[in-house]
């Protein structure tokens, strides 16, 4: 069968997709065989290295995985509530049709943007040692929230401002052609619409805010998981495969959670755009001025 984008595959396409599929599995299993027999060699599979953590007890959760997990989950949090509002607000103003609105919108987004997070993170430790009162304890989690907040809200303006210019033009000019504002336009017909566009490159830019986190524990001291794993491995006996081999699947179950969260999100929000596909009959048009029972002008 041809399809619009590319041509049907005939016999020979057919077998040498075949070939190439069972290279790769040959590749893929030799690879996971190599990986194993490594491991092995250097003893990185016995139980005694595991069983901290699979083997039924709970202290190495509660003393090290839990804290840190809930110190990730908290400045991340943290930052996707304080982003996600400043990044609309930033992505609408930069298509403001005034210049002193867009023009220091643009600025801001474009130079924090540029920054990279880790940066960000260092300098709003050393703003809030040097002039704020906020304790040597709490420091880190301020910085980290910071750098998170001023990084991802930049790029969340220009995903916003994408998912708004990618909508028809003529979604607002029909708008403004029956007398609504533009303000009544982006808040009632625009952004509505953009919501299920922009939602795949949120929810993207919300994994990278959790990920990012792991930057505070690796500079800044801040106890989150990732950093709760170097401690945890050094503490049962340098067993690091096994403390990072956890922790990338806490990471995992994290994300994949925003990412099959907002799947069905995106999918509720398309249905509920759906027409019902109602008709009317002709005793229902008998009403309409203009209209007799057949329906048809008078």
């Amino acid at each position: 069968m041809t399809s619009v984008l590319y041509d049907a595959q005939g016999p020979r396409a057919k077998r040498r997709n075949i070939l190439y599929t069972v290279v790769f599995l040959v590749a893929l299993a030799a690879l996971v065989w190599w990986v194993y027999t490594s491991l092995d060699e250097k003893n990185q599979l016995d139980w005694a290295l595991w069983k901290p953590y699979l083997g039924g007890g709970t202290e190495a959760y509660s003393t090290y995985i839990w804290p840190g997990l809930e110190n990730t989950l908290k400045a991340a949090a943290l930052s996707m509530v304080i982003a996600l509002p400043l990044g609309a607000v930033l992505g609408i103003a930069r298509l403001s049709d005034h210049v002193w609105v867009r023009v220091p919108a643009a600025v801001v987004v474009e130079f924090f943007r540029a920054i990279p997070v880790l940066v960000l993170m260092i300098f709003g430790l050393a703003l809030f040692s040097q002039y704020t009162d906020v304790s040597s304890d709490d420091r880190p989690l301020y910085a980290v929230v910071t750098g998170l907040v001023l990084y991802n809200a930049s790029v969340l303006a220009e995903i916003v401002r994408a998912g708004i210019l990618s909508l028809p033009k003529g979604q607002s000019e029909a708008a403004m052609a029956i007398g609504l504002r533009k303000g009544q336009v982006m808040r009632t017909i625009l952004l509505p619409q953009a919501v299920t566009a922009m939602l795949p490159a949120i929810v993207s830019q919300l994994v990278v805010i959790v990920k990012d986190t792991a930057l505070g524990g690796a500079v800044l001291t801040f106890p989150e998981l990732l950093a709760s794993a170097n401690t945890m491995s050094g503490y049962y006996g340098a067993n690091t495969i096994a403390s990072f081999t956890i922790v990338a699947v806490i990471y995992l179950i994290i994300n994949f959670s925003l990412t099959t969260f907002a799947s069905w999100l995106e999918g509720r929000l398309r249905q509920r755009k759906k027409s019902t596909g109602a008709m009317l009959s002709v005793d229902d048009t008998a009403g309409i001025p203009g209209h007799a029972g057949t329906g048809t002008s008078a």
